[in-house]
């Protein structure tokens, strides 16, 4: 049987059942009453059919962010980013020191309100895909019986970046970056002007470049391989002449084709791209990652479109509808 006490930070749902004793706090008396008619439920069913019930865990977010990042991360894509995500959620989340089991949806739609004034609707989806694999480990684990996340509201993303690279661009970059044509790379800058020529005549992400291993680039054969992409699948990339001329260039060390992390590339970009904005400011809001709309869009002029989806890496067109942004002059272009 249930009881409920109002208190002053919600109500209180306490239940005594075939010997069984719970109780958690909830911010209305409804969610207190949904929670221990489901805890009653699933305790008689497992009476019913001989089992013991095991109620949630006492294990607080704070525990349950740091037991994700040790039995989770490592097993993801993106660790080190996810990393970074889930240590600001165990210094910021107001509801980090509360049982895992005691957080509701209406916890999650108050942080998703107030993440919404500082950040884009699309990072507050990242963030919320985040929570919700948190407390589905939580689920997992017993900590919680439902995971909260599920069901909520999501913000509408804003529409697909729209953002191709004039030559301009690619020039005012190119002199920040201190780009020689033709030299060989001796600074971690001129590593990062390679990969943005690089990735517009490829169309790879700048963590496929960054990794790209020489063992994975057949020359003779004009193209590589690529084994762990953001997908999962594993691709080859053909390579334009242009694409070869450039790798020619590199020098054969031992590790990564191109000298550079992906830490340092992000960094080293953002300080390319001020001192390029002095001279063009319509380079401010240029990411690496606009060289993947610049390559899919001037690639659609000479493939066709199965053919750019299995380049590019995607599973279904409509993925690549997002990366060929083509203008209505190029296209009138292609009419003749």
């Amino acid at each position: 049987m249930a009881y409920y006490r109002k208190r002053s930070n919600g109500w209180r749902a306490e239940i005594a059942i075939l010997g069984i004793r719970d109780s958690a706090t909830w911010p209305t008396k409804a969610q207190a009453i949904a929670w221990a008619t489901e805890i009653e439920a699933r305790i008689r069913a497992d009476h019913a059919r001989g089992h013991h019930t095991q109620l949630p865990a006492k294990i607080t977010v704070y525990e349950l962010i740091h037991d994700y990042i040790a039995k989770r991360l490592p097993q993801k894509k993106g660790a080190e980013k996810e990393g970074l995500r889930l240590t600001r959620f165990s210094r910021e989340l107001t509801w980090v020191g509360e049982y895992a089991s005691s957080i509701t949806q209406q916890h999650i739609a108050t942080w998703r309100d107030g993440r919404l004034t500082e950040v884009q609707p699309s990072s507050v989806n990242r963030e919320l895909n985040l929570l919700s694999a948190l407390f589905a480990h939580a689920v997992e684990i017993r900590a919680c019986t439902i995971n909260p996340v599920r069901g909520l509201r999501r913000p509408r993303n804003p529409p697909a970046r729209d953002r191709d690279i004039s030559q301009a661009e690619i020039d005012a970059m190119l002199t920040a970056l201190d780009y020689q044509p033709g030299a060989t790379p001796t600074k971690k800058i001129h590593y990062i002007a390679m990969a943005m020529l690089f990735a517009m005549e490829t169309g790879m992400r700048a963590g496929e470049i960054t990794e790209l291993a020489w063992d994975r680039v057949l020359l003779e054969q004009r193209y590589i391989t690529l084994l762990d992409t953001k997908n999962g699948d594993s691709r080859q990339v053909p390579l334009s002449t242009a694409a070869i001329n450039i790798l020619n260039l590199l020098p054969r060390a031992h590790g990564p084709c191109f000298a550079i992390t992906a830490a340092s590339l992000d960094t080293l970009w953002r300080r390319a791209r001020k001192r390029a904005a002095e001279r063009l400011p319509s380079v401010v809001d240029l990411h690496f990652h606009d060289t993947r709309h610049a390559a899919v869009t001037r690639l659609a002029n000479r493939l066709d479109v199965l053919a750019l989806a299995r380049m590019i890496g995607h599973r279904d067109i409509k993925s690549l509808m997002i990366y060929y942004n083509p203008s209505a002059s190029q296209l009138a272009q292609l009419l003749g």
